[in-house]
Formats: structure tokens, C-alpha cells, sequence
């Protein structure tokens, strides 16, 4: 039972670093989906107001 408790103690360091990584990586893809969609409905705004005061032709 001493060898489980060393072997578990020893690679928890690298489970830990794991789990920060994936919330690291997590977070940044997240941010970016939230950032593209506020830049795609940023630019329909834009091409929705830029058609309206456009003169017809």
C-alpha cells in the first residue's frame, strides 16, 4: 500500500500541471469564440447601416 501512496504522490505534480493547462487552453479558445462573435455582429451592424444609407442605384 506504501508503493500507491508514493506513486500517487508523485505523479500528482503532473496531473495538476495538466489540469491548469487545460483550463489555460480552455479559457483562450473560449475568449476567441466570444471574440469572433462579437466581431461578426459588429461588422453585420456595420454592413446593415453602411446598405440603409447607401443611395439606391
Amino acid at each position: 500500500m506504501d508503493n500507491f501512496g508514493s506513486a500517487l504522490f508523485e505523479i500528482a505534480p503532473t496531473i495538476l500541471v495538466g489540469l491548469i493547462f487545460w483550463f489555460i487552453m480552455w479559457a483562450i479558445i473560449r475568449a476567441d469564440r466570444h471574440e469572433r462573435a462579437a466581431q461578426a455582429r459588429i461588422e453585420q451592424e456595420e454592413r446593415a447601416r453602411l446598405a440603409v444609407g447607401s443611395p439606391s442605384v
